[in-house]
């Protein structure tokens, strides 16, 4: 099967910053309202998702997840407007580039 294939990534300071897997877990987060849950979900280390939420926030002009620890009620995460914003525009982004890529299909047939 011929197909054409893309990943997109955000850069900053020459690293990867925003790409599926930090989108994929900020969802989770909005949805579930924890870290661990969505770390759990995504089959990912407690440690892994919050090395992400740490990058995440430390890069950005303004944090994108923040945190609540643990108390009688447990700790919990949401997403922040900022990462809200993030999460979109990445998402248009990828959905556009998935339009160019369609209207670019002839190219395997040259294959």
């Amino acid at each position: 099967m011929k197909e054409i294939r893309f990943r997109c990534w955000i850069n900053v300071d020459e690293e990867k910053f925003f790409g599926p897997g930090p989108l994929q877990l900020l969802q989770l987060i909005e949805e579930l309202g924890s870290l661990s849950k969505a770390a759990k979900t995504m089959g990912m280390s407690y440690k892994k998702a919050w090395d992400i939420v740490n990058t995440l926030n430390s890069k950005a002009s303004e944090p994108i997840v923040l945190s609540q620890k643990g108390g009688a009620k447990g700790g919990g995460a949401e997403i922040t407007e900022k990462g809200r914003q993030i999460m979109k525009s990445y998402s248009e982004l990828n959905k556009k580039i998935e339009t160019l890529l369609s209207e670019e299909k002839h190219i395997l047939d040259l294959l």
